[in-house]
């Protein structure tokens, strides 16, 4: 017995060292879920799932089943001035989708899950605990072949009672322009190379446009997309703590994160944050702000100019 004992032990730290946790444990412990896990738990009561995805009529077409919709546009913003949902909107959203104290959380979205990544930093602002992404979002679950549902799940009203929202989590343009200029904490755009480096404004077919093409200066670039496998689910810990080591990011300074409109880069706080533990704000306002305003210094290294031929 002792030395199965010693052997056990010995496995589970080997295993930690290389960043894998076991099947049975991974679910229970890690911010993210698999499709098996989710699969099996979509009858538990304790159990809420939420699709956030962008793409009009996605959820109507099937959902996982017992899903309930969020519309990013109306739900987790505040539809008149550019900001989250207000604290008694989000109170309202969680009644709604039934989410009491001990309720499981599992977010999924398309887009690689970034909206639905925008979705566990806005519960995490609020205090919303136990809050994980099904990894791989809808791909994933759609490659393996697992069920959906056209049927709107009915829950019944949910009890949690949400905090204030935690502004550590968030950064503001002043956090991003004292950044830049003292290096304070380290600027992260996880936008494409091309962005960052001016070449285009922004990708084809967006409309959140700037009149200025760059990125902010002393951040360093590392594209949310080198993050993710083929199948849209998360490299390992192990690889993502390597993949931004190597880009000069190992957490032993607060982080800053930034894309296009904030939604990219909620996907890049939340492996950073969640995943590899670091201390990381995202900023919202990303470049459709920073670009657009006033007086703020650029690095354009392809020379790109609004309007320009």
């Amino acid at each position: 017995m002792i030395i199965k004992s010693v052997m056990t032990a010995a496995l589970a730290l080997s295993v930690a060292a290389v960043g894998f946790t076991a099947p049975s444990q991974a679910n229970a412990n890690s911010p993210l879920v698999n499709g098996e896990w989710l699969e099996k738990k979509l009858s538990d009561p304790k159990v809420r799932v939420v699709e956030v995805s962008v793409e009009p009529g996605l959820f109507e077409r099937g959902h996982i089943p017992g899903a309930q919709n969020v519309v990013w546009h109306t739900d987790l913003v505040d539809t008149v001035k550019r900001d989250i949902a207000s604290k008694e909107k989000f109170q309202e959203l969680t009644k709604k989708l039934g989410i009491n104290q001990d309720s499981t959380v599992v977010l999924y979205g398309d887009n690689n899950n970034w909206f639905a990544a925008w979705g566990a930093w806005v519960f995490d602002v609020y205090g919303v605990k136990n809050v994980k992404l099904l990894d791989g979002g809808r791909k994933k679950w759609e490659a393996d072949k697992r069920p959906l549902d056209t049927r709107n799940a009915s829950v019944a009203p949910g009890s949690l009672v949400i905090g204030e929202a935690n502004q550590k989590l968030r950064a503001r343009l002043a956090d991003v322009t004292a950044a830049s200029a003292n290096k304070s904490a380290t600027l992260v755009d996880i936008r494409s190379a091309d962005e960052y480096s001016g070449k285009i404004f922004a990708p084809p077919g967006s409309q959140e446009l700037t009149v200025r093409a760059g990125h902010v200066p002393n951040a360093l670039n590392v594209p949310w997309s080198r993050a993710v496998a083929e199948d849209g689910t998360f490299k390992s810990a192990a690889d993502l703590k390597k993949l931004y080591a190597d880009a000069g990011i190992d957490g032993t300074k607060p982080i800053i994160v930034y894309c296009r409109i904030g939604e990219r880069s909620s996907h890049t706080w939340f492996l950073l944050s969640r995943i590899l533990g670091y201390d990381v704000k995202n900023y919202d306002g990303s470049w459709t702000e920073y670009g657009n305003s006033v007086g703020l210094p650029v690095v354009n290294v392809a020379g790109t100019v609004w309007g320009g031929k």
